[in-house]
């Protein structure tokens, strides 16, 4: 099963697939800290305990009116997928063409239109960050700290550059500085011509963490604007790193430090002059590009990006609930709990509807009017954890077995 979050503690992990409730979390935190200690190790506190009562299962599928059916046009196969650990390694699509990656080292050009591979390579590194592209660069972060960047065209090495840890989202270029994030808390600009290091900014991590990072986003009026794991949302000068703003997305509260974990780990949402951002156990808040300024914010809980259409904001809770929330308000337009703790993708808009992917493999497409299901399809049985993406009407899905298909519907 597609496991939702993993909680770190920067030398062991252990995976939530579906949340521990109350005294036995705190006990699994516990045991996690102690092996900290220790050493570092990989834990699944699900194994520790027994009764059904402790998990939220997932809901079964049920039956629904179809109105929207959905067609694989074509696919191809991008080594490994995500492999064994819990990596969301995204496609990215620039001027007709896809560019995928796997954990075992394979980046693919598709064309988009017809599925043609134009150039594939073949790193030696374990990837888990990633896909970055644009500006004649093609970029992944991997499990050894680095970031590798290819040329855009033919899928030559151009440069390898060593970061400070491991990287588990997709680097940014504005065809003048590379940035990533590194899951030790960092922000690193590299020179987008050889990789050498511009500058770093550094935040301090939380006693516990879940495993991901947001990606950074480069806005066009020259900054860089990343969330953290302690819950803020930071602007920096592109050129130089200097710090501009500083906000929070959450507050931690509580007793245990799993009540404290307030990451902000989906994507951000650039929005004119406005850029939104979510946190886990915490808000969801939009936030004037500028000056930082809080434009609006509600109580939201979510690790997955957002996305927007018909004058709404969608995101995916950390329950699996899909939600409409009338941008510029509080104002829930409708909530659709048919895949609760499905382990779904973030929202992506295509055409009237919204489309995620679950941890089954099956492609759920909901009416943005009035948040019904009105398609299905199943993938395949592997899970999909990357976001789907959407392009002139064709649904793009990277399933956790490496399977890249374009999607069309009708």
């Amino acid at each position: 099963m597609n496991k939702p979050h993993i909680i770190s503690t920067h030398c062991a992990t252990y995976s939530a697939n579906s949340r521990l409730r109350g005294s036995h979390l705190r006990l699994a935190v516990a045991a996690v800290l102690a092996l900290v200690l220790s050493g570092c190790n990989y834990l699944n506190p699900l194994n520790w305990f027994d009764g059904d009562d402790e998990v939220n299962v997932p809901v079964e599928l049920g039956a629904f009116d179809r109105e929207v059916e959905m067609n694989r046009q074509w696919r191809v196969t991008v080594g490994n997928g995500q492999g064994d650990n819990y990596t969301k390694i995204t496609p990215i699509i620039d001027s007709g063409v896809i560019y995928a990656a796997s954990v075992n080292g394979v980046v693919l050009a598709v064309e988009l239109s017809t599925g043609n591979v134009l150039w594939r390579q073949r790193l030696a590194s374990t990837i888990t960050g990633g896909v970055g592209a644009g500006e004649g660069l093609v970029m992944i972060g991997t499990e050894d700290a680095e970031v590798v960047a290819l040329d855009q065209s033919n899928g030559e090495i151009l440069w390898t550059a060593a970061v400070s840890s491991e990287v588990l989202s997709a680097p940014q270029t504005n065809g003048d500085i590379a940035v990533a994030q590194t899951v030790d808390g960092k922000l690193v600009a590299l020179e987008a011509s050889d990789g050498s290091q511009r500058w770093t900014y550094e935040t301090t991590l939380p006693a516990l963490t879940l495993r991901g990072t947001s990606q950074p986003v480069i806005t066009p009026s020259g900054s860089v604007i990343a969330g953290f794991s302690n819950g803020t949302l930071i602007s920096v000068a592109a050129d130089d790193g200097v710090l501009f703003w500083e906000e929070r997305v959450a507050v931690p509260e509580g007793q245990y430090d799993i009540d404290r974990v307030i990451d902000v780990d989906g994507n951000l949402l650039l929005d004119g002059n406005r850029i939104l951002a979510a946190s886990y156990q915490g808000n969801l808040m939009a936030f004037e590009i500028t000056s930082g300024r809080i434009v609006w914010g509600m109580q939201a809980s979510s690790y997955h990006g957002m996305e927007q259409g018909f004058g709404n904001i969608y995101y995916s809770d950390d329950e699996s609930r899909v939600i409409a929330i009338r941008d510029n308000s509080e104002d829930v337009v409708w909530e659709n709990t048919d895949l609760h703790f499905r382990s779904i993708t973030a929202p992506t808009a295509i055409g009237n509807y919204i489309a995620v992917a679950d941890f089954e493999g099956y492609i759920h497409l909901i009416s943005q009017v009035d948040g019904r299901l009105v398609g299905r399809f199943q993938f395949d049985g592997d899970g999909v954890r990357a976001n789907l993406l959407a392009n002139d009407g064709t649904l793009y899905v990277f399933s956790n077995d490496g399977t890249l298909a374009a999607l069309s519907l009708q």
